[in-house]
Protein backbone atom coordinates (compact mmCIF):
# COMPACT_ATOMS: atom_id res chain seq x y z
CA UNK A 1 0.00 0.00 0.00
CA UNK A 2 1.57 3.12 -0.96
CA UNK A 3 0.80 6.09 1.13
CA UNK A 4 -0.51 9.49 -0.96
CA UNK A 5 -0.62 13.08 0.23
CA UNK A 6 -2.91 15.34 -1.66
CA UNK A 7 -1.55 18.74 -2.63
CA UNK A 8 -4.16 21.11 -2.64
CA UNK A 9 -8.19 20.64 -2.53
CA UNK A 10 -9.09 22.63 -6.37
CA UNK A 11 -11.21 20.60 -8.53
CA UNK A 12 -8.55 18.23 -9.37
CA UNK A 13 -7.60 17.52 -5.91
CA UNK A 14 -10.82 16.73 -4.62
CA UNK A 15 -11.23 14.19 -7.54
CA UNK A 16 -7.64 13.10 -7.23
CA UNK A 17 -9.12 12.14 -3.36
CA UNK A 18 -11.77 10.52 -4.46
CA UNK A 19 -9.65 8.26 -6.91
CA UNK A 20 -6.90 7.69 -4.20
CA UNK A 21 -9.83 6.93 -1.96
CA UNK A 22 -11.16 4.12 -4.56
CA UNK A 23 -7.83 2.69 -5.64
CA UNK A 24 -7.21 -0.43 -3.74
CA UNK A 25 -2.81 0.13 -3.65
CA UNK A 26 -3.12 3.65 -2.45
CA UNK A 27 -3.97 4.92 1.16
CA UNK A 28 -4.47 9.04 1.77
CA UNK A 29 -1.77 10.21 4.50
CA UNK A 30 -2.29 13.88 4.87
CA UNK A 31 -3.53 17.05 2.57
CA UNK A 32 -2.20 20.13 2.39
CA UNK A 33 -4.57 22.96 1.70
CA UNK A 34 -3.71 26.62 0.12
CA UNK A 35 -6.54 28.23 2.70
CA UNK A 36 -6.77 28.49 6.24
CA UNK A 37 -10.16 28.24 6.27
CA UNK A 38 -9.34 24.65 5.24
CA UNK A 39 -6.65 23.85 7.47
CA UNK A 40 -7.18 21.56 10.53
CA UNK A 41 -10.55 20.26 8.72
CA UNK A 42 -11.11 16.68 7.91
CA UNK A 43 -10.87 16.10 4.64
CA UNK A 44 -13.82 14.61 4.35
CA UNK A 45 -15.53 17.67 5.00
CA UNK A 46 -13.44 19.51 2.42
CA UNK A 47 -14.65 16.66 -0.39
CA UNK A 48 -18.04 16.61 0.97
CA UNK A 49 -18.25 13.26 2.06
CA UNK A 50 -18.57 11.40 5.70
CA UNK A 51 -14.88 12.07 7.51
CA UNK A 52 -12.04 10.66 6.51
CA UNK A 53 -9.84 10.74 9.63
CA UNK A 54 -7.47 12.63 7.96
CA UNK A 55 -6.95 16.40 8.73
CA UNK A 56 -6.00 19.07 6.30
CA UNK A 57 -2.77 21.21 6.98
CA UNK A 58 -1.63 24.22 5.42
CA UNK A 59 1.75 23.77 7.09
CA UNK A 60 4.41 22.68 4.52
CA UNK A 61 6.76 21.71 7.01
CA UNK A 62 4.22 19.39 8.42
CA UNK A 63 3.88 17.68 4.80
CA UNK A 64 7.31 17.59 4.01
CA UNK A 65 7.82 15.89 7.62
CA UNK A 66 4.75 13.58 6.91
CA UNK A 67 5.73 9.81 6.19
CA UNK A 68 4.77 9.40 2.28
CA UNK A 69 5.21 7.38 -0.40
CA UNK A 70 4.19 9.89 -2.79
CA UNK A 71 2.51 13.21 -3.66
CA UNK A 72 -0.14 14.00 -5.88
CA UNK A 73 0.77 17.73 -6.58
CA UNK A 74 -1.91 20.00 -8.29
CA UNK A 75 -2.01 23.68 -7.41
CA UNK A 76 -3.03 25.98 -9.75
CA UNK A 77 0.18 26.99 -10.61
CA UNK A 78 3.22 25.06 -10.43
CA UNK A 79 6.23 26.03 -7.89
CA UNK A 80 9.48 24.07 -8.42
CA UNK A 81 10.76 24.85 -4.94
CA UNK A 82 8.18 23.57 -3.09
CA UNK A 83 8.26 20.68 -5.94
CA UNK A 84 11.83 20.61 -5.51
CA UNK A 85 11.38 20.57 -1.37
CA UNK A 86 8.65 17.61 -2.04
CA UNK A 87 11.49 15.53 -3.99
CA UNK A 88 14.25 16.34 -1.45
CA UNK A 89 11.82 14.78 1.35
CA UNK A 90 12.32 11.56 -0.08
CA UNK A 91 8.71 11.51 -1.90
CA UNK A 92 7.94 11.06 -5.32
CA UNK A 93 5.84 13.97 -7.02
CA UNK A 94 3.00 13.25 -9.52
CA UNK A 95 1.49 16.27 -11.06
CA UNK A 96 -0.90 17.62 -14.28
CA UNK A 97 0.75 21.55 -13.46
CA UNK A 98 4.18 20.77 -15.50
CA UNK A 99 7.48 18.41 -15.99
CA UNK A 100 5.39 15.91 -18.87
CA UNK A 101 8.90 16.12 -20.80
CA UNK A 102 10.87 18.82 -19.65
CA UNK A 103 14.76 20.40 -21.53
CA UNK A 104 17.87 19.28 -19.74
CA UNK A 105 17.45 23.19 -18.51
CA UNK A 106 14.18 22.78 -17.08
CA UNK A 107 15.23 19.35 -15.55
CA UNK A 108 18.53 19.77 -13.90
CA UNK A 109 17.13 21.19 -10.46
CA UNK A 110 14.48 18.80 -9.70
CA UNK A 111 16.90 15.88 -11.31
CA UNK A 112 18.82 16.56 -8.55
CA UNK A 113 16.29 16.66 -5.65
CA UNK A 114 15.29 13.95 -7.10
CA UNK A 115 18.60 12.21 -6.77
CA UNK A 116 18.96 13.63 -3.16
CA UNK A 117 15.53 12.05 -2.12
CA UNK A 118 16.32 8.74 -4.08
CA UNK A 119 12.42 9.59 -5.87
CA UNK A 120 10.96 10.57 -9.19
CA UNK A 121 8.91 12.92 -10.61
CA UNK A 122 6.15 12.38 -13.37
CA UNK A 123 4.27 15.07 -15.03
CA UNK A 124 1.21 13.59 -16.37
CA UNK A 125 -3.27 14.66 -16.89
CA UNK A 126 -5.49 14.72 -20.06
CA UNK A 127 -4.55 18.08 -22.54
CA UNK A 128 -1.54 18.32 -22.40
CA UNK A 129 -0.42 15.24 -20.53
CA UNK A 130 -1.80 12.31 -22.34
CA UNK A 131 -4.25 13.48 -25.28
CA UNK A 132 -0.99 15.45 -26.57
CA UNK A 133 1.41 13.11 -26.82
CA UNK A 134 1.06 9.67 -24.96
CA UNK A 135 -2.06 9.03 -26.85
CA UNK A 136 -1.25 10.22 -30.38
CA UNK A 137 2.40 7.93 -30.03
CA UNK A 138 0.48 4.70 -28.83
CA UNK A 139 -1.92 5.45 -32.17
CA UNK A 140 1.17 5.41 -34.31
CA UNK A 141 2.46 2.42 -33.66
CA UNK A 142 0.04 1.09 -35.71
CA UNK A 143 1.15 2.88 -38.83
CA UNK A 144 4.21 3.10 -40.97
CA UNK A 145 5.77 6.47 -42.93
CA UNK A 146 4.37 8.63 -40.08
CA UNK A 147 3.32 11.85 -41.70
CA UNK A 148 1.44 13.50 -39.45
CA UNK A 149 -0.08 13.70 -35.91
CA UNK A 150 -2.90 15.31 -34.79
CA UNK A 151 -4.53 15.76 -31.15
CA UNK A 152 -6.93 18.22 -30.55
CA UNK A 153 -9.69 19.01 -27.77
CA UNK A 154 -12.78 21.08 -28.46
CA UNK A 155 -14.52 22.19 -25.47
CA UNK A 156 -17.48 24.65 -23.82
CA UNK A 157 -15.73 26.17 -21.39
CA UNK A 158 -18.81 27.24 -19.65
CA UNK A 159 -18.88 24.18 -18.32
CA UNK A 160 -15.33 24.74 -16.67
CA UNK A 161 -16.15 25.29 -12.74
CA UNK A 162 -12.96 27.83 -11.93
CA UNK A 163 -14.54 31.28 -12.57
CA UNK A 164 -11.80 33.04 -11.71
CA UNK A 165 -9.29 31.07 -13.79
CA UNK A 166 -11.61 31.12 -16.87
CA UNK A 167 -11.96 35.24 -16.52
CA UNK A 168 -8.55 36.64 -15.11
CA UNK A 169 -6.03 33.85 -16.69
CA UNK A 170 -8.23 32.38 -19.84
CA UNK A 171 -9.53 36.47 -20.46
CA UNK A 172 -12.74 35.35 -21.79
CA UNK A 173 -15.24 38.58 -21.05
CA UNK A 174 -11.89 39.95 -21.75
CA UNK A 175 -10.64 42.16 -25.07
CA UNK A 176 -8.62 40.75 -27.39
CA UNK A 177 -5.84 42.80 -26.95
CA UNK A 178 -6.22 42.10 -23.33
CA UNK A 179 -6.43 37.89 -24.57
CA UNK A 180 -3.76 37.94 -26.21
CA UNK A 181 -1.12 39.59 -24.10
CA UNK A 182 -2.63 37.96 -20.76
CA UNK A 183 -1.32 35.03 -18.78
CA UNK A 184 -2.69 31.95 -20.45
CA UNK A 185 -0.55 31.57 -23.97
CA UNK A 186 2.13 31.44 -21.43
CA UNK A 187 0.97 29.40 -18.72
CA UNK A 188 -0.05 26.90 -22.01
CA UNK A 189 2.97 26.99 -24.28
CA UNK A 190 5.16 25.60 -21.52
CA UNK A 191 3.16 22.10 -21.40
CA UNK A 192 1.88 21.74 -25.32
CA UNK A 193 5.76 22.67 -26.15
CA UNK A 194 7.01 19.47 -24.28
CA UNK A 195 4.24 17.46 -25.73
CA UNK A 196 5.36 18.59 -29.02
CA UNK A 197 9.00 17.51 -28.22
CA UNK A 198 8.29 14.22 -27.11
CA UNK A 199 6.03 13.60 -30.48
CA UNK A 200 8.82 15.03 -32.73
CA UNK A 201 11.90 13.70 -30.41
CA UNK A 202 9.84 9.86 -30.68
CA UNK A 203 9.22 10.12 -34.54
CA UNK A 204 12.82 11.35 -35.16
CA UNK A 205 11.92 14.89 -36.39
CA UNK A 206 13.72 16.79 -33.53
CA UNK A 207 16.23 18.14 -35.41
CA UNK A 208 14.44 19.45 -38.42
CA UNK A 209 11.05 20.68 -37.46
CA UNK A 210 10.39 24.12 -36.73
CA UNK A 211 7.57 24.79 -34.19
CA UNK A 212 5.01 28.34 -34.08
CA UNK A 213 2.53 28.86 -31.59
CA UNK A 214 -0.97 30.03 -33.47
CA UNK A 215 -3.24 31.77 -30.95
CA UNK A 216 -6.96 33.36 -32.59
CA UNK A 217 -9.79 34.67 -31.13
CA UNK A 218 -13.77 34.92 -31.42
CA UNK A 219 -15.38 37.80 -29.93
CA UNK A 220 -19.54 37.91 -29.12
CA UNK A 221 -22.14 39.54 -31.34
CA UNK A 222 -24.45 39.60 -28.80
CA UNK A 223 -24.50 38.68 -24.98
CA UNK A 224 -23.58 35.53 -23.88
CA UNK A 225 -24.59 33.89 -20.60
CA UNK A 226 -21.60 32.41 -19.12
CA UNK A 227 -21.22 30.90 -15.73
CA UNK A 228 -18.31 34.17 -15.10
CA UNK A 229 -21.22 36.91 -15.97
CA UNK A 230 -22.78 38.24 -19.62
CA UNK A 231 -19.82 38.29 -22.28
CA UNK A 232 -20.47 41.23 -23.63
CA UNK A 233 -20.48 42.11 -27.77
CA UNK A 234 -16.77 42.97 -28.62
CA UNK A 235 -15.57 40.45 -25.91
CA UNK A 236 -13.90 37.29 -25.91
CA UNK A 237 -15.80 34.57 -25.77
CA UNK A 238 -13.98 31.94 -28.09
CA UNK A 239 -10.42 31.22 -28.23
CA UNK A 240 -8.18 28.92 -30.17
CA UNK A 241 -4.87 27.93 -29.16
CA UNK A 242 -2.18 25.64 -31.34
CA UNK A 243 1.25 24.54 -31.63
CA UNK A 244 2.47 23.70 -35.02
CA UNK A 245 5.71 21.58 -36.18
CA UNK A 246 6.76 21.57 -39.73
CA UNK A 247 9.75 19.99 -42.13
CA UNK A 248 10.70 22.35 -45.44
CA UNK A 249 7.05 23.99 -44.83
CA UNK A 250 5.05 20.99 -44.76
CA UNK A 251 3.08 20.55 -41.03
CA UNK A 252 4.06 17.33 -39.56
CA UNK A 253 2.27 17.85 -36.10
CA UNK A 254 -0.41 19.53 -34.67
CA UNK A 255 -1.77 19.99 -31.18
CA UNK A 256 -4.18 22.50 -29.16
CA UNK A 257 -7.47 23.37 -27.50
CA UNK A 258 -10.60 25.32 -28.94
CA UNK A 259 -12.35 26.83 -26.54
CA UNK A 260 -15.92 28.29 -26.86
CA UNK A 261 -18.65 30.27 -24.99
CA UNK A 262 -21.35 27.77 -26.82
CA UNK A 263 -21.86 27.80 -30.22
CA UNK A 264 -24.22 30.74 -29.97
CA UNK A 265 -23.38 34.57 -31.35
CA UNK A 266 -19.59 34.27 -32.19
CA UNK A 267 -17.26 35.90 -34.86
CA UNK A 268 -15.99 34.97 -36.27
CA UNK A 269 -19.29 31.71 -36.44
CA UNK A 270 -16.87 28.71 -34.71
CA UNK A 271 -18.75 25.67 -33.87
CA UNK A 272 -17.51 22.40 -32.68
CA UNK A 273 -19.07 20.64 -35.85
CA UNK A 274 -21.70 17.88 -36.26
CA UNK A 275 -19.72 15.84 -34.04
CA UNK A 276 -19.24 18.51 -30.89
CA UNK A 277 -17.68 17.94 -27.76
CA UNK A 278 -14.48 15.83 -28.12
CA UNK A 279 -10.95 15.00 -27.97
CA UNK A 280 -9.32 14.01 -31.66
CA UNK A 281 -6.35 12.40 -32.47
CA UNK A 282 -5.17 11.75 -35.66
CA UNK A 283 -2.03 9.84 -37.09
CA UNK A 284 -1.39 9.81 -41.64
CA UNK A 285 0.99 7.18 -42.46
CA UNK A 286 0.73 3.41 -43.56
CA UNK A 287 -2.07 3.24 -42.60
CA UNK A 288 -3.85 6.70 -41.56
CA UNK A 289 -5.84 6.55 -38.22
CA UNK A 290 -7.98 8.42 -36.20
CA UNK A 291 -9.90 8.30 -33.03
CA UNK A 292 -12.50 10.45 -31.33
CA UNK A 293 -12.93 10.49 -27.84
CA UNK A 294 -15.91 11.37 -25.69
CA UNK A 295 -16.85 11.21 -22.31
CA UNK A 296 -14.59 13.81 -20.87
CA UNK A 297 -16.81 16.65 -21.27
CA UNK A 298 -20.20 17.08 -19.33
CA UNK A 299 -23.19 16.11 -21.00
CA UNK A 300 -24.47 19.89 -20.20
CA UNK A 301 -23.31 23.00 -18.14
CA UNK A 302 -24.63 22.55 -14.95
CA UNK A 303 -23.24 18.69 -14.34
CA UNK A 304 -19.84 20.38 -15.80
CA UNK A 305 -20.19 22.88 -12.95
CA UNK A 306 -20.63 20.19 -10.37
CA UNK A 307 -18.03 17.50 -11.52
CA UNK A 308 -16.31 18.13 -15.00
CA UNK A 309 -15.28 14.66 -16.48
CA UNK A 310 -12.23 15.96 -17.83
CA UNK A 311 -10.83 17.23 -14.75
CA UNK A 312 -11.81 13.84 -13.31
CA UNK A 313 -9.49 12.10 -16.18
CA UNK A 314 -6.83 14.53 -15.29
CA UNK A 315 -7.03 13.29 -11.53
CA UNK A 316 -6.94 9.68 -12.60
CA UNK A 317 -4.31 10.12 -15.11
CA UNK A 318 -2.06 11.11 -11.87
CA UNK A 319 -3.70 9.31 -9.34
CA UNK A 320 -2.80 5.63 -11.34
CA UNK A 321 0.30 6.46 -12.39
CA UNK A 322 1.16 6.43 -8.39
CA UNK A 323 2.13 3.19 -7.98
CA UNK A 324 4.46 2.80 -11.46
CA UNK A 325 6.12 6.19 -9.95
CA UNK A 326 6.89 4.98 -6.94
CA UNK A 327 8.27 1.91 -8.35
CA UNK A 328 10.42 3.33 -11.07
CA UNK A 329 14.07 4.39 -11.35
CA UNK A 330 14.94 7.67 -9.11
CA UNK A 331 14.94 10.70 -11.63
CA UNK A 332 12.36 12.72 -13.46
CA UNK A 333 10.35 9.81 -15.60
CA UNK A 334 8.34 10.35 -19.04
CA UNK A 335 5.18 8.32 -19.93
CA UNK A 336 8.00 7.08 -22.05
CA UNK A 337 10.13 5.60 -19.19
CA UNK A 338 6.94 4.20 -17.83
CA UNK A 339 5.42 1.08 -17.85
CA UNK A 340 1.53 1.09 -19.46
CA UNK A 341 -0.64 2.89 -16.73
CA UNK A 342 -3.90 0.98 -16.07
CA UNK A 343 -6.93 2.29 -13.67
CA UNK A 344 -8.22 -0.57 -11.06
CA UNK A 345 -11.41 -2.14 -10.74
CA UNK A 346 -14.11 -0.79 -8.73
CA UNK A 347 -13.35 -1.48 -5.18
CA UNK A 348 -17.32 -3.29 -4.95
CA UNK A 349 -15.58 -5.58 -7.61
CA UNK A 350 -13.09 -6.72 -5.53
CA UNK A 351 -15.00 -7.18 -2.21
Amino acid sequence: MYRVIQWATGSVGKAAIDGILKHPELELTSCWVHSKDKDGKDVGEIIGTSPLGVVATSSVEDILATDADAVVYAPLMPNPEEVAALLRSGKNVVTPVGWFYPSEKEAAPLAAACAEGNVSLHGTGINPGGVTETFPLMLSAMSSAVTFVRAEEYSDIRSYGAPDVVRWIMCFGATPEEARTGPMLKLLTGGFMQSMAMVLQVLGLAARAEVKTLHSVAVATAPIDSPIGPIEPGKVAGQRFHWEASVDGEVVARIGVNWLMGEKNLEPPWTFGPTGERFEIEVKGNPDASVTITGWQPESIEEGLLSNPGIVATAAHCVNSVPYVCAAPPGIVTSLELPLVAGRADPRLLS
